[in-house]
């Protein structure tokens, strides 16, 4: 009798126990299931994501935001292509979406509204539009550069870069380390024509030039030319001047440009004859001399204000000294650090580091000034910079480089609200292996770890028998 009480007792704690057990499992189950409920719901209702790859490749630029949170009117972005395609730009359109509730965008088909697709002039399929108020602009192609573009378009119009030709300037044309290619690209892409000009048959600037860059000289400008710039700025024009050490020996033969040296000495720009040299570790890391001093101290201009904790380099390059004038205010932009120095020897390439004529860092390599025209609205703007070469193919790609050198252009056309650091370009992160790593990452992946997890989970089963 007692034996099977005491049976009838451990039955009773046993179902007791799967009676919890269930209706634990039940509780669990439904707290999950409405968790997962509420994520969809916030998901939906709040679309946001995170960006996790170490350069932000899903993450829009500064720039592009600047953009879109500044509108003043609703945007719309129309895609074009096939229904079952719509999903390779979702992800893009998506985040330019997210960045303002005044931006709307549209997928069509143009398989089954072909009579839209010829009215926007459709050409090819994955074509997307840009329409701000009565203008619509195509993007280049559907990628950040692309829409931000046609965004511009749309914005601004079209504004014109002048490259000054005739005195052995870099070239926008060249494709070799000296010239200008990629530096025309970065315009084309930031919606600014350039286009080469000659002064020496003109007695003005060419009126639809927005901006003149003068790109390192190697000739002396001739009075007409710099009377000509002259006119230009004071009469509210923009210009940069990248003007090199005047360099005399091997085959360096760059003129001292007296004229352009006094023109901006009026302004409040005296340019120095010197070479400035830097030992910099950094530089070393990135394979550089001490004939490309490393910059990373920067002034409150708004051409510099986002380059904080960032690079730039100035190979072959001069200082200057700055002070305003009662016409003109002049801002230093960088400087290099105490440990540069600068050599007037400028005859040989053989420098003494330790020679007693040698200046002691640091130095202004960089200034912007504003001209008081006297007009409302009609202000000149100037910028200075001792060395063209950061703006050539071999260098404009180094670290802050290229936005150092947008964000000159777009100060000096009075685009500030550009002023910003561009989209990143895509890393090549792919993963090479030979056939032996390959091979072990097969039996890893496809039979140990497998069966790892079927002998654990055996183990654990017959355990709990």
């Amino acid at each position: 009798m007692a034996e099977l009480t005491a049976t009838k007792t451990r039955r009773e704690r046993l179902g007791g126990r799967q009676v919890r057990f269930g209706a634990t499992a039940t509780l669990y189950t439904i707290v999950v299931i409405a968790i997962l409920v509420l994520v969809n719901w916030l998901a939906n209702r709040y679309n946001k994501t995170v960006d996790t790859t170490s350069n932000k490749r899903f993450t829009l630029s500064q720039e592009t935001e600047k953009v879109v949170k500044g509108l003043k009117q609703d945007a719309t972005i129309t895609y074009f292509d096939k229904s079952s395609s719509f999903d390779q730009a979702k992800g893009l359109l998506d985040r330019y979406k997210n960045l303002s509730p005044k931006v709307h965008v549209q997928y069509i088909d143009y398989q089954k509204q072909p009579t839209l697709a010829k009215e926007y002039g459709l050409r090819f399929p994955g074509t997307a539009y840009v329409q701000i108020g009565p203008r619509r602009e195509e993007a280049k192609a559907v990628t950040e550069e692309g829409i931000t573009g046609a965004f511009l378009k749309d914005l601004k119009g079209v504004r014109k870069v002048c490259v000054v030709s005739g005195s052995q300037e870099h070239s926008l044309d060249e494709t070799g380390s000296n010239g200008l290619s990629q530096f025309k690209t970065l315009l084309d892409r930031d919606n600014y024509q350039s286009q080469a000009v000659t002064l020496i048959d003109k007695t003005a600037v060419p009126s639809e030039c927005n901006v003149l860059l003068v790109a390192g000289p190697q000739n002396e400008y001739t009075p007409n030319e710099v009377t000509a710039i002259k006119d230009y700025v004071e009469n509210g024009g923009r210009v940069m001047f990248l003007l090199d050490p005047p360099l005399d020996f091997g085959h360096e033969h760059i003129a001292q440009n007296a004229g352009l040296k006094n023109l901006l000495q009026s302004w409040g720009v005296t340019l120095e004859n010197d070479l400035v040299l830097e030992e910099n570790p950094m530089g070393q890391l990135f394979g550089f001399g001490p004939e490309i001093p490393l910059v990373s101290s920067y002034g409150t201009q708004p051409i510099v204000s986002d380059l904080k904790n960032s690079f730039t380099g100035f190979p072959v390059a001069r200082s200057m000294q700055i002070k305003s004038t009662d016409k003109s205010a002049v801002e230093q932009l960088f400087s290099t650090s105490n440990r540069a120095i600068a050599t007037t020897n400028l005859t040989t390439n053989e420098v003494n580091p330790n020679a007693p004529s040698n200046k002691k860092g640091p130095f202004i390599l960089g200034a912007a000034g504003s001209y008081n025209t006297g007009k409302a609205n009609s202000q000149g703007r100037f910028v200075v910079i001792g060395s063209s070469g950061f703006l050539d193919n071999a260098m404009i790609g180094f670290q802050a480089n290229r936005d150092l050198a947008l964000n000159a252009v777009n100060w000096l056309s009075s685009d500030e609200d550009l002023i910003s650091i561009r989209p990143k370009e895509a890393e090549d992160r792919r993963l090479n292996v030979n056939q032996r790593q390959m091979n072990v990452f097969a039996y890893t992946d496809l039979i140990a770890i497998p069966l790892i997890i079927i002998i654990a989970g055996v183990a654990i089963f017959l355990k709990r028998r």
